[in-house]
């Protein structure tokens, strides 16, 4: 359903928030290790993470990139926006052009629900909840 794009740039942003939780900074290197992406993709996104504000990028030997306190708010809905637009929530599920309630594809009234309960996840969760959850050692960011 995502890009390749916004699934590394959520991968990242929530391995930051993690590492950020915790009072660290991270490196590009050790956040392309971490989530399994290219390095000179996870440099683009990570760009486009900071100049959005939701990261900070500390220059300098001891620096890196960190999310601070009042950014752990931030909702995954904007960061999906930030990265592939609202596209997610408007495209047909079989990816057609032409696709609505007068001339739906078979998906169309079935993935509606999907589409809506996705918005809804992506806007009620924070990096600061999943933060939460990674800490308890529940979930992983990649194979």
């Amino acid at each position: 359903m995502f890009s390749k794009s916004c699934e590394y740039g959520l991968r990242a942003v929530i391995f930051i928030a993690e590492q950020s939780s915790k009072g660290g900074k991270v490196s590009m290197g050790t956040i392309s290790k971490e989530i399994s992406s290219p390095p000179a993709f996870t440099a683009k996104i990570l760009q486009q993470l900071t100049k959005s504000s939701i990261v900070k990028s500390i220059k300098g030997p001891y620096g890196g990139f960190t999310i601070e306190e009042p950014k752990m708010e931030t909702k995954l809905s904007e960061v999906v926006s930030l990265l592939d637009g609202d596209s997610i929530y408007n495209g047909c599920g079989l990816g057609l052009k032409q696709c609505d309630e007068n001339s739906p594809c078979p998906l169309h009234f079935k993935f509606i629900e999907i589409r809506d309960n996705l918005k809804s996840m992506l806007e009620n969760t924070s990096l600061r909840a999943l933060t939460n959850d990674l800490s308890l050692g529940s979930f992983i960011l990649k194979r």
